[in-house]
């Protein structure tokens, strides 16, 4: 099945997601085109690359009609991770948000439909669930996205979908719950673990938004990346729309426990602020279908990946602000 596949296209290559799965394209002799505007990622996530010659790199913006069709004409596949995909910047950012996520997707979409690409699989979010009275959250529930984000992952969601259906397009939706990893952006649009660990390493407390009894399923980059290659090769899930977590409930407080247990910061205690609009209370995944139709089996507790993510920043001697990219 892989055979047919030889050059694949990663929108948002350079970010967080999209740069590790770049990685795991390359080793698997792939050749890789990579299209990003640099507005979060950063050139250094895919450095060691850059003199191959089964990867290139084009500085470009996905709403560029002209320059999307030019790169996609002879592309077999596409994995679509480019977005801005922050909850508070998108409350902060409404028509931006929805301008790069539900414009530049479609604008994506009608090349790939000119172009016969074989697989379009789209990095959608959990965001979309909103909050919901049904836990763990499956693809059955009706969204409710309390956010401009989480419309915006709809509404470029629902497009995917309709080219699927309408115009025969393989498409694969997979809907992220908290990927957490190396890359990882670090800033005021973050996500609680890269906040976390960079206050730690300051020694300054952990601060959470609210009473920190909500809770997530903070998903590892490597399983994401796991979950990414199997869209690409199951005939299955074409069409599907496809949770990808580990299925298990973690709340704020024992994630910011953990990493102070990780990190030998146990004295320092916890701050707690007011709550951030758009923020969902609880969100935790029903990852059934995934494994039933991937074949899907996440490995990296959270634990594990939270060590292994400490001793990255250990390694690297990495700054707060050297830190790289997206949260989804």
């Amino acid at each position: 099945m892989l055979k047919i596949y030889t050059k694949i296209l990663v929108t948002g290559g350079l970010g967080f997601i999209g740069s590790h799965i770049v990685d795991r394209l390359l080793k698997g002799k792939f050749e890789v085109i990579v299209i990003d505007n640099i507005s979060t990622g950063r050139k250094g996530n895919i450095a060691y690359h850059q003199n191959r010659k089964d990867f290139s790199f084009i500085e470009g913006d996905i709403r560029d009609t002209a320059l999307v069709k030019k790169i996609i004409k002879d592309v077999d596949a596409v994995f679509h991770e480019a977005a801005l995909v922050s909850v508070p910047h998108s409350v902060e950012n409404p028509l931006l948000t929805n301008e790069v996520n539900v414009s530049g997707t479609l604008n994506l979409l009608e090349a790939c439909r000119d172009a016969d690409v074989k697989r379009f699989i789209h990095a959608s979010s959990s965001s979309v669930y909103g909050e919901t009275e049904t836990l763990p959250k499956h693809e059955k529930l009706n969204p409710q996205p309390i956010s401009p984000y989480a419309v915006s992952k709809l509404a470029a969601e629902n497009y995917v979908k309709v080219y699927h259906e309408v115009y025969g397009l393989n498409t694969v939706c997979l809907r992220y719950f908290n990927v957490y990893g190396p890359r990882q952006t670090y800033g005021p649009y973050s996500g609680a673990i890269t906040i976390f660990i960079n206050r730690l390493l300051k020694n300054e407390s952990p601060i959470i938004f609210g009473d920190g009894k909500q809770t997530r399923d903070f998903t590892y980059i490597q399983d994401v990346v796991e979950a990414n290659m199997l869209a690409l090769i199951r005939e299955r899930a074409v069409g599907e729309v496809l949770n990808i977590a580990t299925g298990n409930q973690t709340t704020i407080n024992q994630l910011a426990a953990m990493l102070q247990q990780i990190m030998n910061k146990t004295n320092l205690g916890t701050i707690y602020t007011n709550p951030r609009p758009g923020d969902v209370k609880h969100s935790y995944a029903d990852i059934t279908k995934a494994k039933k139709i991937l074949q899907y089996n996440p490995k990296i507790s959270l634990r594990k990946g939270l060590t292994e993510l400490v001793k990255w920043y250990t390694l690297s001697n990495c700054e707060a602000d050297d830190v790289n990219n997206e949260f989804t």
